[in-house]
């Protein structure tokens, strides 16, 4: 390995990275839209089941259609984000597959085996099984692609904190140590729960959406009225859960990777009493001199509420970019390195490794074996920092995380008010009946009668189409809220461990550029088809 920063060419890093990037950013337009509409069409059947309505049993099937289509474009393009670890990442792959692979071989044999099964089940049974059966087929639909998510996050939540592994200089490779340290951290824990909730929200805006089409046309009136009252109460919980469960996200992301929190903030010096910044001028095209800034301009916060955020604590020690970067002590007391530091013992680790094996090779005595290493040992935990250059290497863009961030946060946010201010409109709540004259009122659109003030379909035009603009929002927010997590961790593969351009195969870059505008091009097909295969099954509506 420590050839490979010789060897390598940085064109050959980035497009090997814009690659990855572009495939899993694709696919994770198919995946949130899968687990919500899980949700959806499993309370649909649930209600057929215990009414016995016809209409039920209709509208489970329409929405069960759109999550099929959608279905087989994100396992097409999950399974070559997969392959993309052996063809581009092959010496990451080699460090740690014996860990990264068990997480990924579970998801492939369980929740693929479980997922395939139940779908056919779900889609083909209906007169060939009991409602029971078809009933819990379709939740078991749902529930293999959130197991199937779980794992993948599993994976990706070790990268970002790496636990249950040991190094082993013999065959250089991580070894798993506990496997259920690794598939229960509590890094993957937040990250599954804040992720796989934030995917309700896509798919209540979704049904929303389709539903308010149908009102705009005046067809389909009563799926329309009861799947939004339905989205409405999963995209409020969800919306309010992503939350709750994002500020745990942030607890984690505070304690095992403080530089992400310190860009995603902008916060070049850290303290006591730090407040969350709510608008900050951060320049979203180059990074910005932290080193001389004190704090990015035209800056606007919340007092205390970054301290709160991190550590639950309003007056919690936050550090910043600089103390990260200079070493910083934690209030118990520990004494967190300079990256510096951090550099000079990851080389020391390096060449501990290098002299370790030379000696075995040529026989040396086993004294002079342990020596080397306890030498590794010691300093394995900075082993990747022995590959960075310069210290300015370990902080992330700041800009791109800063802005997602609060892109994600800000969208959040509308998403609460939108579902909350929907639910008032379609269930009938005592009071609800004078605020939403007033508000109706407030926009020039008041119902002719008071009934219509509760009647779904007699929701004015605006709304409809603000819920139908809200789709591409919604992935937006998504798509925003992966930028940060990755964005963030750079320039780690594996925090600590082993930075991107140490993970990189060796191949050409024009080959992997050719790939790219391949997968480019690809992509946009399949979503070009999905999107017209969606529009074409609700322009067609549910079967009679």
């Amino acid at each position: 390995m420590q050839n490979i920063l010789l060897t390598i060419d940085a064109g050959t890093i980035d497009w090997s990275r814009a690659q990855f990037a572009l495939t899993a950013i694709y696919h994770w337009l198919f995946v949130p839209l899968t687990l919500g509409l899980a949700v959806i069409m499993g309370i649909c059947e649930t209600i057929y089941y215990k009414k016995q309505d016809e209409f039920w049993k209709r509208t489970s099937q329409f929405w069960q259609r759109l999550f099929g289509v959608n279905f087989a474009m994100g396992v097409a393009t999950g399974i070559i984000l997969e392959f993309e670890f052996g063809t581009n990442w092959s010496n990451y792959s080699w460090f740690v597959g014996d860990i990264f692979g068990a997480p990924l071989a579970v998801e492939g044999i369980v929740a693929f085996f479980m997922e395939s099964t139940f779908v056919a089940v779900m889609f083909f049974g209906w007169e060939k099984v009991s409602r029971g059966f078809h009933l819990a087929s379709t939740w078991l639909t749902g529930l293999g692609a959130t197991i199937s998510a779980w794992w993948i996050l599993v994976a990706n939540a070790w990268m970002q904190y790496p636990v249950g592994c040991e190094f082993n200089p013999d065959t250089m490779r991580n070894e798993m140590t506990s496997f259920m340290e690794v598939a229960l951290s509590p890094f993957a824990v937040d990250k599954f729960c804040h992720t796989v909730i934030s995917a309700w929200i896509i798919g209540a805006v979704f049904v929303v959406a389709v539903s308010c089409w149908y009102l705009l046309k005046k067809r389909e009136t009563r799926l329309a009225v009861d799947s939004i009252k339905i989205a409405t109460i999963v995209g409020l919980i969800a919306s309010v859960g992503a939350a709750a469960t994002g500020h745990k996200s942030a607890q984690s992301v505070g304690e095992v990777q403080p530089m992400k929190l310190a860009a995603m903030e902008a916060l070049y010096n850290g303290g006591i009493d730090q407040g969350l910044t709510a608008i900050a001028w951060v320049n979203p095209l180059c990074q910005p001199d932290f080193a001389h800034e004190a704090e990015a301009p035209l800056k606007i916060e919340m007092p205390y509420a970054l301290s709160f955020m991190a550590t639950n604590d309003i007056h919690g020690y936050v550090p910043g970019v600089n103390d990260i970067l200079n070493g910083y002590t934690k209030p118990d007391g520990t004494v967190e390195p300079s990256v510096n530091e951090k550099i000079a013992r990851g080389k020391l680790a390096i060449q501990a490794l290098a002299d370790y094996r030379k000696a075995k090779a040529t026989g040396a005595e086993q004294a002079a074996l342990d020596d080397q290493l306890a030498i590794l040992k010691e300093n394995m935990q900075y082993f990747g920092y022995g590959y960075i250059r310069d210290k300015s290497e370990v902080v992330p863009f700041i800009p791109v995380n800063f802005w997602a961030f609060r892109t994600m946060v800000g969208l959040g946010c509308l998403f609460i008010a939108f579902f909350a201010f929907l639910l008032l409109l379609v269930f009938e709540i005592p009071f609800v009946s004078l605020v939403s004259r007033r508000l109706f009122s407030a926009f020039g659109m008041i119902p002719e009668t008071e009934a219509d003030v509760h009647t779904p379909s007699a929701l004015p035009a605006w709304l409809c189409w603000t819920a139908i603009a809200l789709v591409p929002l919604a992935y937006i927010a998504s798509e925003s809220g992966w930028l940060v997590a990755e964005f963030g961790r750079q320039p780690w593969t594996i925090q600590d461990m082993l930075p991107t351009w140490a993970a990189v195969s060796d191949l050409n870059a024009g080959s992997v550029a050719i790939t790219f505008f391949l997968f480019l091009f690809l992509f946009t097909a399949m979503l070009g088809v999905e999107i017209s295969i969606l529009l074409k099954q609700i322009k067609k509506g549910p079967k009679s």
